[in-house]
């Protein structure tokens, strides 16, 4: 289903649960309107064909949007996913983590270079490491060389409060805990969320305010992002409309879902609890990019990459890839129980945010299709090179 609008990697589970769902073949949403994207449209579906029950792409350039749907929002149904539907972004948490970061240094309060132990004494330390060495700025990059912690619902997690919450500094703990130092702080990348635990603790030791007040008082509530929310501790449930998150494989042309377990979002928290929708996250990234969020120099910190992989390179809390059709886009990925997702932006307009209503999946994660996707959609719109 297309919509036109004017408007301004993780663990994998080897068991499928008694309850699974089972459907022979995907629902498609084929309209006359596909045709005005065919290429899109045919890297949405060979995503949608490796991944979740359902997959949509959000994408368009200057003050044009349009929607792709391809499956299903709610299994065994035939319900194509909205670009205004809610789902749980994961890490793209971290990119609105760091923009506070970015503000408060930007006031003042923190120094990017200065060791994490000058504003929380004690709190990395223990399994070998030493918050003396280790800079705000190398926790925002991933260069801390603390090791990767990928918390999972029942599997991966500090034991929760009596309510079934979980607390911060019980995450960075546990985090610290799971894994030493994969590199000496500054010497190489190791992406960790631990990292972005760390950095939710400073937000809040910072502002006196909880993380997810700071970020939606900082940054959701001036942007006017009315469809995004980072919900408090013990707030389970996602806002209404919502696209249904699900775990499950493909066996042939057999597919086997069986819908996600409610967790507690404070176990994401400043790493990635944080619940949009595709519209919202393309605004966000696009008045990020027009300097509408930070000032010049703090977005050029924000930019300042070193390489991941081919393609890809890391900033503050952002990541740079390059483009088939020439010049780069920014935004991130993310990947939580139920949903991965993610969202790109260049600095001329041109926007793509894709939404899978699966994360965890028996097999191999859909990542070539999902990159394919990305490029398709950004350089389908892309101006032409003489």
């Amino acid at each position: 289903m297309i919509t036109p609008k004017s408007k301004k990697l993780a663990p994998v589970i080897g068991a499928v649960c008694a309850s699974v769902l089972a459907l022979s073949s995907p629902a498609a949403h084929a309209g006359t309107a596909e045709a005005d994207h065919p290429a899109t449209d045919a890297a949405l579906r060979a995503f949608q064909a490796v991944a979740g029950p359902g997959a949509a792409v959000h994408a368009g350039a200057g003050g044009e949007s349009w929607t792709l749907s391809a499956g299903t929002g709610t299994f065994n149904t035939d319900r194509p996913i909205r670009s205004d539907e809610h789902f749980r972004i994961g890490s793209q948490t971290k990119t609105f983590t760091a923009v506070v970061l970015l503000q408060l240094a930007e006031e003042g309060r923190v120094s990017l270079d200065a060791p994490i132990e000058e504003y929380l004494p004690g709190i990395v330390t223990g399994n070998g490491y030493d918050g003396t060495r280790i800079t705000v700025r190398q926790l925002l990059q991933h260069t801390s060389g603390i090791g990767a912690y990928n918390p999972y619902p029942g599997l991966s997690t500090p034991r929760p409060n009596p309510d079934g919450t979980f607390g911060l500094t019980a995450l960075v703990r546990h985090g610290l805990n799971s894994s030493p130092p994969t590199a000496e702080p500054g010497a190489g990348f190791t992406y960790s969320n631990t990292n972005y635990y760390v950095l939710g603790v400073l937000v809040e030791e910072l502002t006196g305010r909880p993380v997810h007040r700071a970020v939606t008082e900082r940054v959701i509530e001036p942007l006017g992002l009315s469809r995004t929310v980072f919900p408090p501790p013990g707030e389970r449930a996602l806002p209404a409309p919502a696209v249904n998150g699900y775990h499950g494989a493909r066996l042939g042309p057999v597919q086997l879902w069986t819908p996600v377990t409610s967790y507690d979002p404070s176990l994401y928290s400043s790493v990635g609890a944080m619940v949009s929708t595709m519209e919202d996250l393309t605004a966000f990234y696009r008045a990020l990019a027009a300097g509408d969020v930070l000032s010049p120099a703090s977005l050029a910190e924000m930019r300042t990459v070193r390489p991941v992989n081919t393609g890809t390179a890391y900033g503050l809390g952002i990541h740079r890839r390059a483009l088939s059709c020439g010049g780069t886009a920014w935004g991130h990925s993310g990947m939580v129980p139920g949903y991965e997702t993610y969202t790109l932006t260049t600095d001329d307009g041109r926007h793509a945010s894709v939404v899978t209503n699966v994360a965890i999946m028996i097999g191999r994660l859909p990542s070539a299709q999902l990159v394919e996707l990305m490029d398709t959609a950004l350089c389908e719109d892309a101006p032409r090179r003489s």
